[in-house]
């Protein structure tokens, strides 16, 4: 499906596991599972180490423009500012009493739990909301991406040790 696709069949393997970890909500839980399966040329720490990075690299942007988009968005348009509001009060709402009983480990686990929804584009935005500084904001979302990736590593692997037994 996606190795068929024209704008990156003539892609090198390790750049197809950078680009697609970079894709928010399928992230490396996505990228490591696909690479295992499509990608032979690539060794088992090639397809960990591209979809590590691929899946950090957009967070350095989020963190850096997402303080000024919104500020742009805000002062320019009312239903935005009103939605924008509603939004950061719900997510601050929900993840309040986890940041405050865990800090900024709420931040390593809530990225590195590999489920839909709590990646790291997620990830960035929570930091952003409570106020975490940039390279300590960073620096947790790259611990929660290695924990997410060995644990997606991990499952697929023994999902497709099972496969190839039967």
């Amino acid at each position: 499906m996606i190795s068929n696709l024209g704008l990156i069949e003539g892609l090198p393997s390790w750049l197809k596991v950078f680009l697609l970890s970079m894709i928010p909500v399928l992230e490396l839980r996505a990228s490591i599972p696909w690479a295992l399966h499509h990608y032979h040329d690539l060794s088992h720490s090639e397809i960990v180490f591209w979809a590590f990075l691929g899946n950090l690299f957009p967070n350095f942007f989020i963190l850096l423009l997402l303080p000024k988009i919104t500020a742009f968005a805000r002062r320019y348009c009312r239903f935005l500012d009103r939605e924008l509001n509603k939004l950061f009060a719900k997510t601050r709402k929900e993840h309040s009493k986890k940041f405050k009983t865990f800090g900024a480990l709420a931040i390593i686990i809530f990225v590195g739990t590999p489920i839909p929804g709590s990646g790291s584009w997620t990830g960035s935005l929570v930091a952003w909301l409570f106020g975490v500084k940039y390279w300590k904001a960073i620096a947790l979302i790259s611990i929660g991406i290695g924990i997410a990736g060995a644990i997606i590593f991990s499952a697929s692997l023994g999902v497709m040790t099972i496969w190839d037994a039967f």
